[in-house]
């Protein structure tokens, strides 16, 4: 799935906040994520780890994942090393407008359990999924349109 953000704000600021394991448990609060393991505060960085617990679906489920590529205040991939996906990869890519930035999210998975996982995948997933991107999204746009939460965010970084 690739969702689109427009941020009246320099990519430095969009890209940091992505990074942002304290801004990324605020954004998901309601599904009670953390990170539990790796990196579990601060700004993620080429090769980081990080272990993330939430609730979904009304089960605690657990997934790390590690960042593989990293383009300062262009581009970074993460990538499940260990969780419920047969695969998980989140490209995030920013691109600098007269405006602020355009954040694009490219975030690919695919679901085990074959046939079964494929049409919950179909039926119930993959709108899931993008609506917790979706809530991500709308709170780094929040906090990095304001310099002042930004810097709460970061100042601690």
């Amino acid at each position: 799935m690739l969702l689109t953000t427009e941020i009246a704000a320099p990519p430095e600021r969009c890209f940091d906040l992505s990074r942002s394991v304290d801004l990324h448990e605020k954004s998901m609060r309601h599904t009670d994520e953390r990170a539990v393991g790796g990196v579990t505060q601060g700004l993620l960085a080429l090769g980081d780890n990080v272990t993330w617990s939430a609730r979904h679906f009304w089960v605690e489920r657990t997934l790390a994942t590690r960042i593989t590529e990293y383009i300062p205040y262009r581009r970074f991939i993460d990538e499940q090393t260990r969780g419920p996906f047969r695969s998980l990869r989140h490209i995030h890519e920013f691109d600098a407008r007269p405006a602020g930035t355009i954040m694009r999210d490219d975030f690919t998975y695919t679901v085990p359990f074959g046939i079964l996982g494929a049409l919950f995948d179909l039926l119930v997933l993959r709108r899931y999924m993008c609506r917790l991107l979706e809530t991500r999204n709308a709170t780094i746009k929040r906090v990095a349109e304001s310099a002042e939460l930004a810097a709460e965010i970061l100042g601690a970084e």
